[in-house]
């Protein structure tokens, strides 16, 4: 049974920390290989099922070290028919995969069950496309009739949200905010930007997230911006009403472009202390921002180092 889906703890207040790069962590510091770039992949297997918990459990670990709240995301970014061909998996596959990875985590939950903050189970659902370089637009109306197949699924398991994460398009994300609030689940969507600030489309952050909400009636809890550095978007957080609709940052590790990370066939992990100082100031200028992990390139290190820097800027405070 979902526990937080009526009420999402994190729109309360208090500190809560994510996963960071998953898919770059496993492969580049630990040699796993993962198919297609799908995490989902890995629960195909005992030893793919042991490394997903182990990842996942240091950041369990951290977040109660820290005595805040989890947002945990499952591995199911690519675990929609938009890939199914690639992944050679048909949609009675993807649906069990999707009930099978909120299985997953839930039981971890549990593992952890003595953590003094909420474990939030959270439902990671990616574009129709690739998030660094996206091949077409999509409209509102197509977004929303394709996402609600893999919504569909999730909700009937006991995830408590769900998140579109990486998104690079305002129509997109309009048509799965729809779809989420047709199907009673509660939707944070995560917007990406290049290193000017703006969504790949070229439109800016703030524009895209007045339009969604104009579009849905508030219909997105929050929203948050991932796979991209702070020095590529601060400049265009510009104090508006849309500013207070982010609640979170998932920042990359690495200063580089898509288009540079896509080429890459090493990891630039960064400096973990130079990032969490940027979080810092982040936290610092959005005071209201509570939800804090990594994306590309970053790892446990990260958000060990932007955790200690938060709570830091907040005792300070």
């Amino acid at each position: 049974m979902a526990i937080y889906r009526t009420q999402l703890p994190q729109t309360e207040g208090g500190l809560f920390l994510t996963d960071a790069g998953l898919e770059t962590d496993l492969i580049f510091n630990h040699g796993i290989e993962i198919r297609e770039f799908a995490a989902h992949t890995l629960l195909e297997s005992p030893e793919g099922r042991f490394v997903l918990a182990q990842y996942f459990r240091g950041f369990l670990t951290l977040a109660d070290r820290h005595n805040a709240g989890f947002v945990f995301d499952s591995p199911t970014w690519k675990a929609h028919s938009h890939w199914s061909e690639a992944l050679g998996a048909s949609e009675a596959e993807l649906a069990e995969v999707n009930r099978a990875a909120i299985n997953f985590i839930a039981d971890l939950r549990d593992e952890f069950a003595a953590n003094r903050r909420p474990i939030v189970l959270n439902a990671v659902i990616g574009p129709c496309g690739d998030a660094y370089a996206p091949e077409k637009m999509i409209s509102a109306d197509a977004a929303a009739r394709h996402h609600a197949q893999q919504i569909g699924w999730l909700a009937e398991t006991e995830v408590d949200m769900v998140s579109a994460l990486t998104f690079t398009q305002s129509s997109e994300a309009i048509g799965i905010v729809r779809a989420a609030n047709d199907a009673g689940l509660p939707i944070a969507v995560s917007f990406t930007v290049e290193t000017d600030g703006r969504l790949p489309t070229g439109q800016p952050i703030g524009e895209a997230i007045a339009e969604v909400d104009a579009a849905t009636g508030q219909g997105a809890e929050y929203f948050m911006i991932n796979c991209a550095h702070p020095e590529h978007f601060r400049n265009a957080l510009h104090d508006e009403q849309w500013l207070r609709r982010i609640r979170g940052f998932r920042c990359n590790a690495s200063r580089c472009s898509h288009a540079e990370l896509d080429e890459a066939e090493t990891l630039d992990a960064g400096d973990p202390a130079e990032l969490s100082q940027q979080y810092r100031e982040l936290a610092t200028a959005m005071p209201w921002v509570n939800v804090f992990g990594g994306c590309c390139g970053s790892d446990l290190r990260h958000v060990t180092a932007i955790a200690d820097s938060v709570i830091s800027n907040s005792a300070a405070d």
